[in-house]
């Protein structure tokens, strides 16, 4: 069998094992954010932290619980690792610095996860099961709410309530999150994944000298890493190191893992405003463009031109041999079409054009699928500016789920697709402007300016990976990328509520002949237009000075 067939039949496998769990978990998800049962446990959690999950809000006190949220969350996780030295199970590791600290504690509360320092060798056992992994359910946990709450504004109608935040913060950890992270754990330890807290090994000799590890409970937060679109490694090697990562089987279960609860969502947002054939309108534009994407990266790194690459079946630089050059296509599309920023390989080794695709994957707004939560109400937006430009091009008020999208809901829309590129841009700009910034790139030219662009892009979109080279270990990256995930992530979230509260406000408008039919193929093809189209705009310059510069001169 060659590599091709090989890489073909992972995506056919991967493709039938999600549109087996679709309904079923789709249909689980709209279950749980439509219920007013509260578990035991549920009960308890409100008791302890003083909430009433039974009282409606309005958006800014869903946004103002997201924040103090999420706040309270950077500040614990800050401390966690400035008194590191003095907890128990640090390993011998001492208190991280203060901007790491900031940077990481940022990272991981944002559901970026970008990490600027070896796992291995700077984080202990506390500060990785107490801290990181907490923050890995609670992120992804927040991202989920707010989407649900975006789905309830256009569900309801003269009414500005859109949920209750601490309710769908806890249902979300406790009925998702959770019990399917424990069953996918127990899955990579069945395959090989460590799962433990003992100290470091010295492991063999190697060229006259011993190789140290440290074991960790690694198997518990590959699994919500991945479940929760995190993407934050145990390892600096990530989930191309044997640990997170053992076998082909277990590479192609956590792309599964990274890609379920986003396309789900399609189908619990169908459910839940009464007509699944508009989340099948938008899991067929999320599919179409998680495809073609999947399969340039395939072409990009299969046919190479080069007499070594032809003759190896590919290009392999940076790429686990385990894997492979399909099983690496695939996952690298996968994390970058959502937020999650885990790697099997490493995408500054890719070639030019592919290196292009994991960075134009992020620039999408990581909708295809997208993150927990966040890629459903990424390309929701999406589909309001596509329903605006068609009303554009027939002179009709434009709706869209029987909703008008006037003026207020178009503004909202307009600036939430601002916010990441500008972030993204100027924060690039500024870093290749300044003196001291670009003594971080590792390569000169076009790859070396790939390496600052994809870093911010990588933050602003929330998604985590980088472009290996690059050293972001310094207080400027520190900084610049906690600032950009800070922003990137919760501007955002202060747009899409503000909408969820305007649309639900309206009254439905019934629909009649001349409304765009939203739950028909015209409509995803128009979608996906929209998408490529204003991305391509956006990002083009930048994009032609770095990857495209690149793999046209290779």
């Amino acid at each position: 069998m060659g590599p091709e067939t090989a890489a073909v039949l992972q995506l056919v496998a991967l493709i039938g094992a999600l549109a087996l769990c679709y309904i079923p978990f789709g249909n689980h998800m709209a279950r749980v954010y439509s219920s007013d049962k509260h578990w035991r446990v549920e009960k308890w959690i409100y008791k302890g932290i003083g909430a009433n999950p039974d009282t409606e809000m309005r958006w800014p006190a869903y946004l103002r619980g997201v924040l103090a949220f999420s706040l309270v969350g950077v500040l614990f996780l800050y401390v966690l690792q400035r008194i590191q030295g003095i907890l128990p199970g640090s390993l011998g590791f001492s208190s991280v610095n203060p901007a790491q600290s900031f940077n990481t504690a940022v990272s991981f509360v944002t559901n970026t996860n970008w990490q600027s320092y070896y796992g291995e060798q700077t984080m202990g056992h506390v500060v990785q099961t107490a801290g990181l992994a907490v923050q890995n359910f609670v992120s992804a946990a927040v991202g989920i709410a707010v989407a649900v709450a975006l789905v309830r504004g256009f569900a309801r109608s003269r009414t500005g309530e859109i949920g209750n935040f601490w309710a769908d913060l806890v249902r979300g950890t406790v009925r998702i999150l959770v019990p399917f992270a424990a069953i996918a754990a127990v899955i990579l330890v069945a395959c090989g994944a460590i799962q433990n807290f003992s100290g470091i090994h010295e492991v063999g000799q190697f060229m006259g000298g011993s190789q140290q590890w440290n074991g960790g409970a690694v198997a518990s937060q590959e699994a919500i890493k991945e479940l929760g679109t995190n993407g934050g490694g145990y390892f600096n090697a990530n989930s191309a190191h044997p640990f997170e990562n053992p076998t082909p089987f277990t590479n192609l279960f956590e792309i599964f893992l990274i890609l379920l609860i986003p396309f789900a969502l399609t189908r619990t947002f169908g459910v839940m405003v009464g007509s699944v054939r508009q989340g099948y309108a938008i899991l067929a534009t999320m599919g179409t463009i998680w495809l073609g994407f999947t399969a340039l990266m395939m072409w990009t790194e299969f046919a190479h031109h080069g007499p070594a690459l032809q003759l190896a079946g590919g290009a392999y630089e940076g790429k686990e041999v385990r894997f492979g050059v399909g099983g690496s296509s695939i996952f690298a599309v996968s994390t970058t079409l959502t937020s999650t920023g885990a790697v099997n390989s490493f995408h500054s080794s890719f070639t030019g054009l592919g290196g292009g695709i994991t960075l134009l994957s992020m620039m999408l707004g990581e909708i295809a699928p997208g993150g927990t939560g966040s890629g459903l109400y990424g390309i929701l937006i999406m589909a309001i500016i596509a329903v605006f430009i068609a009303g554009l091009m027939v002179g009709r008020t434009p709706e869209y789920l029987g909703k008008k999208i006037g003026a207020r809901e178009i503004k909202l829309s307009a600036i939430y697709i601002l916010i990441t590129p500008a972030l993204a841009l100027v924060f690039a700009a500024a870093s290749m402007a300044l003196p001291t910034p670009p003594h971080s790139m590792l390569n000169p030219g076009a790859h070396g300016f790939s390496e600052v662009l994809y870093a911010f892009t990588s933050a602003a979109n929330n998604n985590g990976s980088a472009f290996a080279g690059l050293n972001a270990n310094t207080d400027w990256y520190n900084t610049m990328t906690g600032l950009a995930m800070l922003f990137g992530r919760f501007l955002p979230m202060v747009f899409v509520l503000a909408l969820a509260g305007s649309l639900a406000e309206q009254k439905p408008v019934p629909a009649t002949a001349g409304t765009l039919r939203t739950e028909k193929p015209l409509f995803t093809g128009l979608l996906v237009g929209a998408i490529i189209i204003i991305t391509g705009l956006t990002y083009f310059p930048a994009l032609a000075l770095g990857p495209l510069a690149e793999g046209l001169a290779s």
